[in-house]
Formats: structure tokens, sequence, C-alpha cells
């Protein structure tokens, strides 16, 4: 059954392959969804943006997204196992990010990596949107207080 216009999508997205259109931040199946399909989960945590911004560029494992969320921020948000493996268990149960299990070319098999999905993206790309809108209006209001002369 295709949803309907306006109506929340699942939390978990099954179905048909989808794709995704960067350039629009819109994904689409055979029906075209609206951009704010993902509008009811925001704001997100700042661990799960982090995260999910950390899985957009490769796919990686769990050190390495800790350590790719230092670069991200300047060493200014750092993340500790705990709260990401917790997180991350959220993040798949959402099907917002998959778990692909270890690369038989890894030189350790303990390891798992972790790929955004399609979902992920879009709710990814719904929160930098969100952000962008929040900035905005930030130098807006802090353009026009400028402090006045006593």
């Amino acid at each position: 059954m295709a949803p309907r216009r306006g109506a929340d999508p699942p939390e978990r997205i099954t179905g048909p392959i989808f794709y995704l259109d960067n350039s629009l931040g819109i994904r689409y199946t055979d029906i075209r969804l609206m951009p704010d399909a993902f509008d009811r989960f925001l704001p997100l945590s700042p661990a799960t943006l982090h995260i999910l911004l950390s899985l957009a560029g490769d796919d990686l494992h769990g050190y390495a997204i800790m350590q790719e969320i230092a670069r991200q921020s300047g060493g200014k948000y750092k993340m500790g196992p705990g709260t990401l493996y917790d997180n991350l268990q959220k993040l798949i149960e959402r099907d917002w990010v998959h778990e692909l299990g270890h690369r038989p070319v890894d030189d350790d098999p303990r390891r798992r990596y972790y790929r955004l999905t399609a979902a992920g993206r879009g709710v990814l790309s719904a929160e930098t949107a969100r952000l962008t809108d929040v900035v905005r209006e930030a130098r807006s209001r802090l353009q026009m207080a400028k402090p006045r002369r006593a």
C-alpha cells in the first residue's frame, strides 16, 4: 500500500528500492514523497546526528566512527563506546544504519562495519536543512540586535 500524501512514514522503511536525489534532498520510490517525510524524527540528538554524519561518507567500523566524529567536530565532541553502540543499535532498529558485519580483508575479525541507509540519509538531510534554518534565523536576529550606545 502506497503512503498517502502528508501521512507519517513508518519508522522502518521497507518495500521497493529507494533512490535518493541528493540535489533535492528527496527520497523517491515509484511515488514521490514529501521532502518533510522525516520531520517527525527531528530534532536529532547530538549523538545520532554525529553518527549519521560520520557514516555519510563511507562505511566505517565502530572505532573509526568515534575517530571521524572527533575529527569532524574538531575534537569538541568525543563519543565513548557505550554511547556509540547504544545509539548504533537504535539506528539499526530504525533502519537508518545497516550493520555489514566484518570484512574478510580486514585484519581484525572483531570489527563490524556500518553503512548509512537511504532512510538514514533522508533523516540526515532533513536535520541539516532544519539546522540551516536555525542558523539563518540566529544570524538574522543577532544582526538586528546590535548593541546601542548609551
